[in-house]
């Protein structure tokens, strides 16, 4: 079965970290630009990064940019996102999608994505 996986989420305090990971399980990675999303109760999806096939072509959405970080490590087929400084604006759930579209923006609509995962919460609370 071709599918992505999220791992990593959980509940932090402000200022806390987190990981999350994106496994592609049944296909490749290397060859999808992959994008994370988050949903937070009550309002719409948000595109939070992207990255490219290749590692150095990333987007990041305002509010997190300088925050968070995506990465791609292709011997694991696996995507990550570094949250650092997390907010409790951020508690939302987190979901990665893989797309072949790899010219122009990043895809905003869910149906320019091939692959999309389950999610991952994460909270940020004190």
């Amino acid at each position: 079965q071709l599918q992505v996986v999220e791992s990593g989420g959980g509940e932090v305090q402000p200022g806390g970290t987190l990981r999350l990971s994106c496994t592609g399980s049944g296909f490749s990675l290397a060859f999808y630009r992959i994008g994370w999303f988050r949903q937070a109760p009550g309002k719409e999806r948000e595109g939070v990064a992207c990255i490219n096939i290749s590692e150095d072509m990333t987007n990041y959405t305002d509010s997190v940019k300088g925050r968070f970080t995506v990465s791609r490590d292709n011997a694991k087929n696996t995507i990550y996102l570094q949250m650092n400084r997390l907010k409790p604006e951020d508690t939302a759930v987190y979901s990665c999608a893989a797309t072949r579209s790899l010219h122009g923006d990043c895809p905003s609509a869910r149906d320019r994505w091939n692959y999309w995962g389950q999610g991952t919460q994460v909270t940020v609370s004190s």
